[in-house]
């Protein structure tokens, strides 16, 4: 419901939400990637230097060639580079403080930003083995990760 207001220079406002809702198809490698997840598999693609790229692409970032075999990586890896978030918003992943960091799965050669739950910003650092924690429910979506823990020896 809009409501109008009126401003103190007399002309009246209405408050309007405009969108643009849609759904879209997300394709044969990243619907893999998404059933992976459901099976609580990572998956990357293999581009045309050999690098894994995870999250997988459909076409590779220099030849602009398609690419599409699947490879499975991880499930841990490493923390490339991070930052501390002392006060989570509604949306973030976490309702505590956590770090978003950059994770570079292990068998892959690019990284995948996530949550990582380490407990505290004296607990983080570059190069930390982290491993994912998982949804109890799988629903074949990002979110089926919850976010990275690091891995305890």
């Amino acid at each position: 419901m809009n409501r109008m207001a009126e401003t103190a220079s007399g002309r009246l406002t209405a408050a309007h939400v405009l969108e643009y809702p849609y759904r879209r198809s997300v394709g044969p490698v990243m619907g893999a990637f998404f059933t992976g997840l459901t099976e609580r598999r990572l998956l990357g693609v293999r581009a045309r230097d050999g690098r894994v790229l995870v999250p997988p692409v459909e076409y590779d970032p220099e030849s602009g060639e398609s690419i599409g075999e699947m490879i499975e990586v991880g499930p841990g890896g490493v923390v490339t580079t991070w930052a501390w978030v002392e006060k989570p918003r509604a949306k973030h992943p976490l309702d505590r403080p956590f770090a978003w960091a950059l994770v570079r799965l292990d068998g892959a050669g690019s990284a995948m930003l996530h949550a990582v739950d380490a407990g505290s910003a004296a607990a983080m650092r570059t190069g930390m083995r982290v491993r994912p924690r998982w949804k109890a429910e799988p629903e074949g979506n990002i979110h089926d990760i919850v976010c990275f823990e690091p891995e305890r020896a």
